[in-house]
């Protein structure tokens, strides 16, 4: 098995250290292997391709220390054509939150998490999908 190093705050740290051993794993490396496989199969849901599908992200940061509302509002417009709606909102004492509703496919959905999770500084990054094309018994009540 390969050696990794990787760079993440001090308190993220403990935390997945506490998690880690709340939880059972023998250590952080087995906490953290099963994080990166869930991280990976997340948008490999085979249920969802060459589907219409609806995505909403929710995305925390600190807007006195960070310039992530900037880099929200350049992906906004980056990605125009599945963003279907934007709302900012001021959460606590300093601090901002990002809503997007986006309707795209499978891969347009995920390439937009994927720049989120990457933007630096932010705090959390929330999202979930689902498929619009077929809502069950709902999509036979019109």
């Amino acid at each position: 098995m390969s050696v990794v190093s990787i760079s993440m705050p001090e308190g993220l740290l403990e935390r997945i250290d506490q998690f880690a051993e709340e939880h059972g794993y023998t250590g952080r490396s087995e906490a953290l292997r099963e994080a990166s496989r869930n991280l990976l199969g997340e948008f490999e849901d085979k249920k969802l391709e060459d589907r219409e599908l609806m995505g909403v992200v929710t995305v925390v940061f600190d807007y006195e220390t960070t310039s992530v509302e900037e880099k929200m509002m350049h992906l906004r417009h980056e990605h125009e054509e599945i963003v279907a709606s934007n709302v900012h909102s001021h959460v606590g004492g300093h601090h901002c939150m990002e809503l997007f509703v986006l309707e795209g496919s499978l891969e347009d959905i995920s390439t937009f998490v994927g720049k989120i999770r990457a933007t630096k500084d932010t705090l959390t990054v929330d999202y979930s999908v689902l498929p619009v094309d077929d809502f069950g018994p709902l999509a036979d009540m019109h």
